[in-house]
C-alpha cells in the first residue's frame, strides 16, 4: 500500500466520479487532499466526510484566477502543494460535420487548457516542495480513436502528449505521468446507471469482460503521485481492462463465443 503522508494534493473534477474515488484513496493513505470542483455540494458534502485534511475549493479549471484562488486555498490549508491530479474533463458526442463551435472550444478549454493552467499555477510551488508528481487523466481514447466524439478524443490525444512535453520541461524534480482510463462505472462511463449483467454484457469483447470500477483508476493514479514510482515519468498507462490491446476474433482461440 502506498503511502502518501507527506503528500499535498489538488484533484480537479475531484468531487463526482473517479475524481471522488482518487480524493477519497489518496486522503485515506495518509494525504492531504483538496477536492477542486465546479459542483459545490458534492464537494463540501465529499470533504465533510473526509474530515480532517480535506478541504474544498471552486474551481473552472478554465479559468486561471480560480487556479490562482485554489492553489492560494491549498497553501493556506497545508502550507505548500506536491502533486496535482488533472482528473476534470467533460464529453461532448456529435458527428465531425455537425460540430458546434462553442461546445468544441469548452470541451477543450476543459479538457486540455485546464490541465495547461493547472501546471502553470501549481508547478511554481511544487518547485518550493522540492518534489513532486503530476498525473493527468487522459482516456482510452487518447489511445485510439472512435466515432461520434472526435472532439473528445482529440482533446485525450492532446493530453498524453501535453504529459509527455511536461516531463521533459519539469524534470528531474518533477514527474509527469497520464493514465488512460476505459469503460469506467461513473456518470460518463455509464450514463444509462445499468447494473448487473446488463452492464458487463458490451465488454464481452475486453479480456477483462467487465467494466472498471472508479477506484481502480484512483489506485494507479496514488501509485503515479506516490514515491514507488520515482523512476516513472513521461508514461501512459492504460487502465481499461485490456481494451486498448487489440481485438477478438469471434471463433478463434481464447476469444468469446459467437453468442
Amino acid at each position: 500500500m502506498t503511502d502518501l503522508t507527506n503528500t499535498v494534493a489538488i484533484i480537479t473534477g475531484g468531487a463526482q466520479g473517479m475524481g471522488a474515488a482518487t480524493s477519497r484513496l489518496l486522503h485515506a493513505r495518509g494525504a492531504r487532499v483538496v477536492v477542486a470542483d465546479i459542483a459545490d455540494a458534492a464537494g463540501e458534502t465529499l470533504v465533510e466526510e473526509l474530515g480532517d485534511r480535506a478541504v474544498f475549493s471552486h474551481l473552472d479549471v478554465a479559468d486561471e484566477d480560480q487556479w490562482r484562488t485554489t492553489l492560494d486555498r491549498t497553501i493556506d490549508a497545508y502550507g505548500g502543494v506536491n502533486a496535482l491530479v488533472n482528473n476534470a474533463g467533460i464529453n461532448y458526442f456529435c458527428g465531425v460535420e455537425d460540430i458546434d463551435a462553442g461546445k468544441a472550444r469548452r470541451l477543450l478549454d476543459i479538457n486540455v487548457l485546464g490541465a495547461i493552467l493547472g501546471v502553470k499555477t501549481v508547478v511554481p510551488q511544487i518547485r518550493v516542495a522540492g518534489s513532486g508528481s503530476i498525473v493527468n487523466i487522459s482516456s482510452l481514447d487518447g489511445l485510439r480513436a472512435v466515432n461520434g466524439m472526435s472532439a473528445y478524443v482529440a482533446s485525450k490525444w492532446a493530453l498524453r502528449g501535453l504529459t509527455k512535453a511536461q516531463a521533459y520541461e519539469l524534470g528531474p524534480s518533477i514527474r509527469v505521468n497520464s493514465v488512460h482510463p476505459g469503460g469506467i462505472d461513473t456518470a460518463l462511463g455509464n450514463p444509462m446507471g445499468q447494473s448487473g449483467a446488463g452492464l458487463n454484457q458490451s465488454y464481452s469483447r475486453v479480456p477483462l469482460r467487465r467494466i472498471g470500477e472508479p477506484a481502480e483508476v484512483a489506485e494507479v493514479t496514488a501509485f503515479l503521485v506516490s514515491d514507488a514510482a520515482s523512476y516513472v515519468t513521461a508514461a501512459e498507462i492504460a487502465v481499461d481492462g485490456g481494451w486498448s490491446a487489440g481485438h477478438y476474433h469471434v471463433g478463434l482461440p481464447g476469444g468469446p463465443s459467437a453468442g
